[in-house]
């Protein structure tokens, strides 16, 4: 492919010199240079609007104004950047706002540590945490679960494809049925607790259980909370660890900012990434319950595990949004909202089912060709939207929290007229 610079003819550099690994770019087939609010801009200036936020780590939206503000001073400054695992003031704000406004007003007590800046290195450190504590290797995970692509927790993903990619046996982790797995018709854990109770049954006592509560990746899989309190009593019972893996579905995108607080659960172990360091800087947290915190000083450690500027902008990304119920009230509004179009389109064309909570949404289709089509239509139409499930049959909307009512609208009418082209 060419592309024409000034005067020249130059070869496309993406696909002269970029692996073959790359996949967004396929899908939305444009170089971009700017991006503010729900948009981004390609180089020639035309605007898409974003229902896609980073898949999840721009939940305030690009660029948010509020917090470069905080982020250019800093590095005016000359605050510390890189830091490992020292002391810094940025990090010790960043704590203080976290338990202040996040941690104390639900109740919650958990150690923080900061495993390395991606939310695979969150999953890797609960795993390994959750073997050192129990002294068991095996860990129950769910179908269609995704939690990372290093190999731990490739391990307790479901998709075959990024499975495949290990080169390895994936070992020490079983996958059971998440919610609703067989559509209601059989009682919730009645496989997973009778091998557990069953001596012969081949099992591997689990050291912990690791779950999604909405399973983004694998196709806007949203549990109820009656499944995720019998999921933690069942853990409780036969002394398996708890671990919640937030990353996507954290920091807000369901509403709350934990995703499991409407179950009212406290898992044992909460992964973070995405959108905790607020402005899409890279930025992982495990929180850890105090009593289950046994590591060794630097059993686990990483080079950029101390992103000092990601702590300014996720400090400012607390204060801002968190000190009080504004934006939990507003996502939930806004998802209804998506929720009723989506709904109103599975009752005009059929064949599709309405997904998701909060601002984490979907629609899926039986004709597992036609969400890729709707994807494209939208991108067409200038709409960034991607899909998601085993077979990208769900296209899968996540626009920022803070998007405007009004670009929200604009969307939903692109999103129905994309629905439309295909399936009318």
């Amino acid at each position: 492919m060419f592309v024409r610079a000034g005067r020249r003819i130059v070869k496309d550099i993406f696909a002269a010199l970029e692996s073959e690994v790359r996949s967004y770019c396929r899908t939305w087939p444009t170089v971009f240079d700017r991006a503010s609010g729900s948009y981004l801009y390609s180089e020639d200036g035309t605007p898409y609007l974003d229902f896609f936020a980073g898949a999840g780590a721009l939940n305030y939206g690009h660029n948010n104004p509020l917090l470069k503000r905080k982020l250019l001073e800093y590095l005016e400054r000359d605050g510390v950047t890189h830091g490992l695992d020292q002391a810094t003031v940025a990090k010790r704000e960043f704590l203080n706002a976290f338990n202040e406004k996040v941690l104390k007003p639900r109740g919650l007590n958990y150690k923080v540590q900061f495993p390395g800046p991606t939310g695979t290195n969150s999953v890797e450190a609960a795993l390994k945490l959750a073997r050192k504590i129990t002294g068991r290797e095996s860990i129950i995970s769910f179908t269609n679960a995704f939690h990372g692509m290093t190999l731990g927790s490739l391990s307790v993903t479901g998709n075959s494809m990024k499975r495949g990619g290990a080169g390895i046996p994936l070992v020490h982790a079983t996958p059971m049925p998440y919610d609703n797995y067989f559509d209601g018709q059989y009682p919730d854990f009645l496989y997973f607790e009778r091998l557990l109770e069953d001596s012969g049954s081949g099992l591997n006592e689990p050291a912990a259980v690791i779950v999604e509560t909405l399973q983004g990746e694998g196709g806007i899989n949203s549990s109820r909370p009656e499944w995720l309190r019998g999921l933690a009593e069942l853990c409780q019972r036969h002394n398996m660890l708890l671990i919640v893996d937030d990353v996507q579905m954290g920091c807000g995108r369901t509403g709350p900012f934990f995703s499991f607080e409407d179950a009212g659960i406290q898992p044992d172990i909460v992964c973070l990434s995405k959108s905790i360091g607020g402005y899409g800087l890279p930025m992982a947290l495990t929180l850890i319950k105090p009593e289950l915190d046994v590591w060794e000083p630097g059993e686990h450690n990483g080079t950029f595990r101390g992103n000092n500027p990601a702590f300014v902008t996720a400090t400012e990304a607390i204060n801002q949004y968190w000190s009080d119920d504004k934006l939990e009230k507003s996502t939930r509004a806004k998802g209804e909202r998506i929720g009723q179009v989506l709904q109103e389109l599975v009752d005009t064309y059929g064949g599709a089912i309405a997904k998701g909570r909060g601002l984490a949404r979907g629609i899926g289709f039986d004709d597992t060709t036609v969400a890729g089509k709707v994807s494209k239509a939208a991108f067409d139409r200038k709409l960034i939207v991607e899909t998601s499930g085993p077979d990208s049959e769900v296209v899968k909307i996540m626009p920022p929290l803070t998007i405007s009512d009004e670009d929200l609208e604009k969307g939903l009418d692109i999103f129905r007229d994309s629905v439309r082209s295909v399936l009318a």
